[in-house]
């Protein structure tokens, strides 16, 4: 069973696991965290459609590289059945997405983190999603494929990944935007 952390936000704690640079004297706040991409909430129609199109079940345990307020790890338990992982820069987001686990009745399923994507260790994942950028995608698959084992899932948000070809693409269009969600497997 994965549980919550709830860890100690003090400039002094995130000096260590996050990018952001180090605190400067007592009573300063610490730097802003350099974020490679926005925070951009993915509608909860996108959120169910990624979900369903990885087949997740109470099985499974889904990564969310990029969490910002956890929604989809969040939906992956309450509405799958499985566990899940969130991983975001910003230590905000990471507290919102607790909160957000808390109200949903899922903190007993559900992890944040306060990590860099690229120093995460995904290999306990079955399944990750994301939506990030296509450069940060491009950069995560030789980490996809090194640690995932064959089968796991990945589920994109808007980015393909580099060159390879996905297993199947779905188009919804959701506020009169066109959004496509992409689904590879780890040979």
């Amino acid at each position: 069973m994965i549980r919550l952390l709830l860890p100690v936000l003090t400039a002094a704690g995130l000096a260590g696991c996050t990018a952001a640079a180090p605190p400067g004297r007592v009573g300063e706040p610490a730097a802003p965290v350099k974020l490679d991409v926005i925070f951009v909430a993915t509608d909860l129609e996108i959120v169910n459609a990624m979900l369903t199109l990885a087949s997740v079940t109470r099985d499974d345990v889904v990564y969310d590289l990029g969490c910002g307020d956890g929604r989809i790890v969040i939906a992956a338990a309450k509405e799958f059945g499985a566990r899940g992982v969130g991983v975001d820069l910003d230590p905000q987001r990471i507290r919102e997405a607790q909160a957000n686990a808390v109200r949903a009745g899922v903190a007993d399923r559900v992890t944040f983190r306060v990590q860099d994507v690229f120093d995460t260790d995904i290999q306990p994942a079955t399944i990750v999603t994301l939506f990030l950028s296509p450069e940060l995608n491009a950069r995560l698959r030789p980490k996809l494929t090194s640690q995932l084992k064959p089968g796991s899932r990945i589920v994109s948000h808007r980015y393909g990944i580099g060159d390879w070809v996905p297993e199947r693409t779905v188009t919804l269009n959701v506020r009169e935007t066109r959004n496509h969600i992409f689904l590879w497997r780890v040979p």
